[in-house]
């Protein structure tokens, strides 16, 4: 029984061992990056979307291939009979109608129609709009999954800063307690410090929420549960160095941009409207070809077994409303190139925009870099001089304060830098690409 017990433990250690590793994802960004393509459902979403066009692409061929039809009938007087009176001077002789069935077999063909042409065409073309559009759909989540995955880790950064800046200063709140038993320091000083010590603390929990709210988001994004634990191989330094990135794009052609390709294939599908319209005024030929077997056969049937025929419906009048149709396509698809011009200007300037922002970053960045580590050196030096009773303890929280929000600053410069390099390569469809 012992026996069966440790080996029941055992395995359950090995299943439940086994699960949670699963549920562990170590990852760089490229990893993420691609963790997201195969499991956000939303990219699923899109792929579905791609499948349901496709299906539509061959329910509009089937249209124009053979359609065949049967049908089944059985018919009962109950008794009725019909009067026939080959002469005046005769009386009248009633045959009793006798029940019948008949099976039918229709074959129909469509032969011409300008309609179903420009259809097929249109199908395809909502096809390519899909595709257009999953590619759209990856590259924004991409997109979102890179911002996130920096933004855990200026999270995880602005934790460790608080944490260590906690720690120091409790460092200092133990070596100032003796001081002031024995009167060498005010009670005050204390005070201050430990004024400082609780808003840090507090600073840290806050922090630390924001930090597993930044890593919900990624796990959102990347397709995996709540539960799941997540580890970040890469750092900021990987992302910052010396030079904070490769390069800044100097050109851009609008056709490197997604909106920009689902619009062009949206006018596509416009111009195709205006044929379809146009479509309407050729005439539809069809062909026909049914068998019919009498399965009862009534008194007086004549009907043949076999018959095909040729079947045209041309238009003739229409009172003007295929033209006003006509002139309605014309107009959208004058309305789609006029958007499309427009959405060309904007991503001209955009574009400029998204470079100045970049290099405004950058700046900003590298003026950060240099103020944070003047303002550690400054909270160093106070510090040892605080801890020789040279200044006082007002004096040092102010330093920390200066030192924290320099952090800070450094902090959000990086993230501006790294969102706006994200951006620019969003735009340009780089994202996909890298």
């Amino acid at each position: 029984m012992r026996r069966k017990q440790i080996f029941i433990l055992i395995l359950g250690f090995m299943i439940f061992g086994g699960l949670s590793a699963q549920e562990k994802l170590s990852l760089d960004l490229e990893a993420a990056k691609e963790h997201a393509l195969n499991y956000n459902r939303t990219i699923k979403n899109s792929g579905l979307a791609i499948d349901h066009s496709q299906e539509q692409l061959w329910a509009a061929i089937s249209a124009g291939l053979p359609q065949i039809n049967a049908t089944a009938d059985y018919s009962n007087a109950m008794g009725a009979e019909i009067s026939i009176q080959f002469d005046e001077n005769m009386p009248p002789s009633k045959i009793p109608i006798k029940p019948s069935s008949n099976f039918n077999l229709q074959v129909g063909q469509l032969i011409f129609n300008g309609g179903y042409i420009v259809g097929i065409q249109t199908a395809k073309l909502a096809q390519k709009l899909s595709e257009k559009s999953l590619v759209k759909t990856e590259q924004d989540v991409l997109s979102q999954v890179v911002e996130s995955y920096y933004l855990v880790l200026i999270s995880e950064e602005s934790l460790k800063i608080l944490a260590s800046n906690v720690d120091n200063l409790n460092e200092v709140y133990r070596k100032t307690e003796p001081l002031v038993r024995v009167g060498m320091m005010e009670k005050v000083e204390l005070d201050q410090l430990s004024v400082q010590v609780n808003s840090l603390t507090n600073a840290v929990r806050s922090t630390e929420r924001q930090y597993e709210m930044a890593k919900n988001l990624l796990r959102v994004q990347l397709g995996v549960t709540a539960d799941t634990e997540l580890e970040l191989t890469q750092s900021l330094a990987d992302f910052l160095g010396e030079n904070p990135v490769d390069g800044i794009e100097t050109t851009f052609v609008p056709e490197q941009n997604l909106d920009f390709q689902l619009l062009e294939v949206q006018e596509e599908i416009t111009g195709k409207q205006v044929t379809m319209q146009k479509a309407s005024y050729l005439p539809t030929v069809s062909g026909f070809y049914n068998y019919t077997e009498k399965i009862l056969k009534p008194a007086f049937d004549m009907s043949p077994r076999h018959m095909i025929g040729l079947q045209m419906n041309i238009p003739v009048f229409s009172s003007g409303e295929r033209r006003a149709k006509v002139r309605q396509a014309k107009i959208d698809l004058e309305t789609m190139q006029n958007n499309k011009a427009l959405m060309e200007e904007q991503l001209d300037i955009q574009f400029k925009q998204l470079q100045f922002n970049l290099t405004s970053a950058i700046e900003t960045y590298r003026v950060q870099q240099k103020n944070v580590e003047v303002s550690r050196e400054v909270y160093q030096n106070l510090r040892r001089k605080y801890e020789q009773g040279m200044i006082s303890s007002l004096e040092l929280t102010t330093a920390d304060n200066n030192y924290l929000q320099a952090e800070s600053q450094y902090l959000t410069a990086m993230l501006e830098v790294l969102q706006a390099q994200n951006a620019l390569n969003t735009l340009t469809g780089r994202i996909v690409n890298n």
